[in-house]
């Protein structure tokens, strides 16, 4: 094998595994973006008189309340009563594919190396946020990250050999070109000072200068942040900027000044060094991007199918009406 499908092969097995752990990483943004009137206070998932019922049972296994109680602390911490009914529906779902695919694992006789394991857990440290860390992974059940992991692992060694061709990548290019329009775009550099005296005067110095000694002076009198690269704002599309800057930026021409403007953060000169004006992103530029897209696309529909096919096979069933709160199944 070349070096350059080395490359890929590893980038590619790099970004499914990046792929399979996001959603247990990230799971938690997606049950915050709930309206906020559909919250669910008064719903405890360790209520007494129903943290030991019964709410899955796989083959010979069986899964209570409080089991999914340690489920979804292990991924929102101790926000769960932030949780919505309709989020504590779709992370009940969650689980019980996650168990149906753990049992897939276990028959399959895979498990975890030591050296997984003290991965996995610096991987976890690393990405709880410091506002999170009301629940340390010292108060989690080890037990129920190690089997996420096992999950991922098996899942991996289900979508591994799930390709995406180059047709496809050109096929969805034409199709979708819409979305592969470039806006208009500018580079834009600026001096920023405190008063419109001083940059009255610097820009009577920077008139008729060149591009280097624009440079030269943003380094010496601009108090932006930018001031070390030589006033270098970077790229810009219309929307990202305020509107009494972009107005005047966008007017300008390559090379070009602006008269002084003001801000709320001082007085700004600002020069165009470069303007794009809108264009469609080459196929070459855009494959990467496709790919990822129609790998992710493929991974997840492939992960569909096994799910369905393992719920076919194994005897298992799921008990909704024990858990704390109304479940409604979504109908996908």
């Amino acid at each position: 094998m070349n070096l350059k499908k080395m490359n890929y092969r590893k980038r590619r097995t790099s970004f499914i595994i990046s792929l399979l752990l996001g959603p247990f990483f990230l799971l938690w943004l997606s049950c915050g973006q709930e309206k906020p009137q559909e919250t669910s206070p008064g719903f405890n998932l360790k209520d007494p008189q129903k943290i030991n019922n019964i709410i899955l049972e796989v083959e010979d296994t069986l899964y209570f309340n409080s089991d999914f109680e340690k489920y979804i602390r292990s991924i929102v911490g101790n926000n769960q009563n932030d949780l919505t009914i309709s989020s504590l529906g779709s992370l009940y779902d969650k689980f019980v594919d996650e168990r149906i695919l753990l049992k897939a694992a276990r028959n399959k006789e895979i498990s975890l190396t030591w050296e997984e394991k003290k991965e996995y857990l610096a991987k976890l440290t690393n990405e709880f946020r410091p506002e999170e860390k009301e629940v340390s992974l010292k108060d989690l059940d080890t037990q129920i990250l190690f089997d996420r992991l096992l999950i991922v692992k098996y899942t991996y060694l289900v979508v591994e050999d799930i390709e995406v061709t180059e047709k496809e990548i050109k096929e969805h290019y034409n199709l979708h070109k819409g979305e592969f329009l470039q806006a208009e775009r500018v580079k834009v550099s600026q001096i920023l000072v405190k008063t419109e005296d001083v940059a009255i005067e610097i820009l009577d110095k920077v008139k008729k200068s060149s591009e280097e000694e624009f440079r030269k002076i943003a380094q010496a009198y601009s108090i932006g942040t930018e001031a070390s690269k030589g006033g270098d704002m970077g790229w810009f599309e219309i929307g990202q900027l305020p509107y009494e800057m972009e107005k005047v930026i966008f007017s300008l021409k390559e090379g070009e000044l602006s008269q002084v403007v003001e801000s709320s953060y001082g007085y700004h000169i600002f020069r165009l060094d470069k303007k794009y004006g809108p264009e469609i992103v080459s196929l070459e530029k855009a494959s990467p991007g496709i790919e990822l897209k129609l790998l992710e696309q493929k991974i997840n529909k492939a992960m569909s199918q096994h799910i369905e096919e393992l719920k076919k096979s194994f005897n298992w069933k799921s008990h909704p009406n024990n858990l704390p709160f109304p479940y409604e199944r979504k109908v996908p």
